[in-house]
């Protein structure tokens, strides 16, 4: 379908939300950053034929927001659309340069960027309303408490599948437990792993023009005290899912670059690397109120695309706002969750919605790339019950 060149690829540490990266504007954040990598790989921003930014949560200026983007990012005649699939908007970015690939594009590339810290309080006037009264929202915490269509919240939809799988606290507590450990795999010998795809980040000023922080990995990860985590009480009354079996929300962004044929992947990301080749890309919904299951569906779609089957997927990862999204997927597929999201997975390392399944993408391939080449699948759900999956080989 299409390549995603070796190196070409780089993720922010993501910060806890009312961290070191609150103060930006995401949109601004993510050119900054997108700017300085770009040159790091030994691209010009004149050299795309194609971009394409996500974004989530509103911020300043998001009705420009793509061409804001590549303009501030040095590429002024590119535009740029605006993708937003809620958490699976990584995905989506991924499925739409290829698309364009198709049609003729041969170098895309796809930027998101999202701030979950201090989310945008909207008013929608309503001079029909009583006495002229308007509707407000904020754009985070509503969207984490409200689905207007399954009328809950994001963790009831995971209570609503530990209940049909039954999955229980103790289970969801081991899984966390294991995440962890498989994100402090990452953090050995100085970072080595995230090293791969993550730089350490001098942290900006609002106007960028001095330093006022650095961040050598993810900020606010909690650290793993086992006792700690058994007295952990349920979130909702006569629930299973507590504060350590969910993510956090964060802040970050994450860019990839997408080619249209191998001659150029090779290019860019070295003769001597590993070709990183996109196989298949799906999307499906779940029923209503059961967000954490849709990766099942989505997963057994783009397995289909592929004609592959899930035995023969030799690496997973998944986006886990909550730990009963992999206790499911691997039973719904018969494999061990032990196995899956090697080095991490956004269930530890924090979600900022946009860039999480781009950055879980990049974990993949390096994953792939230690284990000598493979066949990897990447799952996630997203709001709406939906979710998308995306099936890549690296050889």
């Amino acid at each position: 379908m299409a390549y995603i060149p070796y190196g070409a690829y780089w993720s922010t540490p993501f910060a806890r939300w009312q961290g070191s990266l609150s103060h930006l504007n995401s949109i601004e954040f993510a050119a900054h950053v997108a700017k300085s990598q770009i040159e790091r790989i030994g691209l010009s921003p004149a050299s795309f034929d194609f971009a394409a930014f996500g974004q989530t949560v509103l911020q300043k200026g998001s009705f420009y927001g793509g061409p804001w983007f590549t303009a501030m990012m040095g590429a002024e005649g590119l535009a740029a659309p605006m993708v937003n699939q809620a958490c699976a908007t990584g995905a989506r970015l991924l499925a739409t340069a290829v698309g364009e690939t198709l049609q003729g594009a041969q170098q895309a590339l796809i930027v998101s960027g999202d701030r979950t810290s201090n989310g945008a309080h909207v008013y929608y006037p309503a001079p029909n309303g009583p006495g002229g009264t308007g509707d407000h929202e904020n754009i985070v915490m509503d969207s984490f408490g409200h689905d207007p269509w399954a009328r809950n919240a994001m963790i009831q939809t995971g209570e609503n599948v530990a209940a049909r799988e039954g999955i229980t606290l103790e289970e969801q507590h081991e899984l966390t437990l294991h995440r962890r450990a498989q994100y402090d795999d990452a953090l050995a010998d100085n970072c080595a792993f995230q090293r791969r795809y993550m730089a350490p980040l001098d942290v900006p000023d609002a106007r960028f023009r001095k330093t006022v922080a650095q961040l050598e990995t993810d900020e606010g990860v909690e650290p793993a005290d086992p006792d700690k985590i058994a007295r952990l009480r349920p979130v909702m009354p006569d629930g299973t899912i507590t504060f350590a079996s969910q993510t956090h929300p964060a802040d970050g962004n994450a860019g990839m670059v997408v080619v249209a044929d191998e001659g150029r992947a090779r290019e860019i990301g070295g003769v001597d690397h590993p070709l990183i080749e996109v196989l298949a890309i799906a999307q499906a919904r779940e029923e209503k109120g059961f967000m954490p299951a849709a990766p099942i569906k989505a997963a057994e779609a783009a397995l289909d695309r592929a004609r592959l089957l899930i035995t023969q997927v030799d690496a997973i990862k998944s986006h886990n706002p909550f730990a009963v999204n992999d206790i499911a997927f691997a039973r719904a597929f018969g494999v061990d969750w032990r196995t899956m999201n090697n080095y991490g997975s956004s269930l530890i390392w924090g979600h900022p919605q946009g860039p999480t399944g781009l950055r879980a993408m990049m974990e993949l391939i390096e994953e792939l790339v230690i284990r000598g080449g493979g066949t990897g699948l990447f799952q996630g759900c997203a709001a709406g019950d939906s979710a998308m999956a995306v099936l890549m080989r690296v050889r």
